[in-house]
């Protein structure tokens, strides 16, 4: 089969063996998603090399699970070890032992086929395309916010980052009917935002007067948490979803000062992404920039590079 592939020798389209794991099902990817985070990947993040890619729609093509075959399906990226008390529990996501797809240990979903246990695997409604579906796993990280942190319609809450994750983290948090603030640099990624009832604000007139209840770090970037605790009010909640290479310098006495509580948010359960797919009028094609074949990943990645680029798709 062909894969999108990073390593010593940079990033290549290369035939690689099926990737097999037994007691596993094999997947035919249909369609995958670009992720800053494989972005990062390639600038030391994770110290990953092998098959990138995460976000993906698929035909089970073999399953342990006969149910399975045939069926299309999008999957839970994190695959624990089956015996520590995390996944005991039912949540492989700090498993400590886990391989992440396309992130740790385990190859990506950037290749003709993929590897997952069944019980990572999730079956797609007939209602909701490939091109939806893609966006499972990214709108899965998105909701969990709404798991760390409840969010009514009395709050003021702030989302840093126009971007990829900042648009769908904003759709998501936009249903709790919350005073809602997408804040960003990029003029067409806010008037994005704005044509689905988002309100917005360009970061550079924004005023810093620490008055918003929850305040959402999804820049990409290592000024987006100093910006958190300049917005965030006195005994309020920053969620930080950024994932980048790199450490960040931060003032500490303002966080002790005025009690901020602050949680890193990662990875989430697909059920509710899925449901949201669903819904009428929860539109997310407006997000796609392009789709590349395959063979042409290396130029999608480029694309997906761009400053201020939507989702960019490779296609198997």
């Amino acid at each position: 089969m062909k894969a999108l592939r990073w390593g010593e020798a940079g990033l290549r389209v290369e035939d690689a063996a099926l990737p097999r794991r037994e007691g596993e099902a094999l997947v035919r990817v249909t369609l995958a998603g670009v992720c800053s985070t494989d972005l990062h990947i390639m600038r030391g993040y994770a110290g990953f090399s092998g098959a990138l890619g995460h976000e993906f729609v698929g035909v089970v093509a073999e399953s342990p699970d006969s149910s399975l075959d045939g069926r299309r399906v999008v999957g839970e990226i994190n695959a624990g070890c089956g015996e520590c008390g995390e996944c005991a529990a039912g949540d492989a996501r700090h498993c400590p032992r886990r391989t992440v797809l396309g992130i740790r240990g385990r190859d990506g979903a950037f290749a003709e086929y993929l590897s997952l246990p069944a019980r990572n695997l999730h079956i797609v409604p007939d209602d909701i395309s490939d091109r939806a579906a893609v966006f499972t796993e990214p709108l899965a990280a998105a909701a969990a916010v709404l798991d760390q942190v409840e969010i009514s319609h009395c709050d003021r809450v702030a989302v840093i980052g126009d971007g990829k994750l900042g648009q769908l983290i904003a759709r998501v948090v936009a249903t709790t009917g919350c005073g809602l603030t997408l804040i960003g640099r990029h003029e067409e990624l806010l008037r994005l935002a704005a044509s689905a009832g988002i309100g917005t604000e360009r970061a550079a007139e924004k005023s810093y007067d620490r008055s918003y209840d929850v305040v959402i770090e999804a820049s990409g970037s290592a000024s987006g948490f100093q910006d958190a605790i300049r917005l965030v009010r006195p005994r309020g909640t920053i969620i930080l979803k950024s994932t980048f290479h790199g450490a960040v310098e931060i003032e500490m006495w303002p966080i002790v000062v005025n009690e901020i509580k602050i949680a890193g948010s990662r990875c989430g359960r697909f059920a509710r992404a899925l449901d949201l797919l669903g819904r009428p009028g929860f539109d997310l094609e407006p997000l796609i920039a392009a789709q590349y074949p395959l063979s042409e990943g290396v130029e999608a990645m480029r694309e997906a590079a761009r400053p201020g680029a939507l989702k960019v798709l490779i296609a198997p």
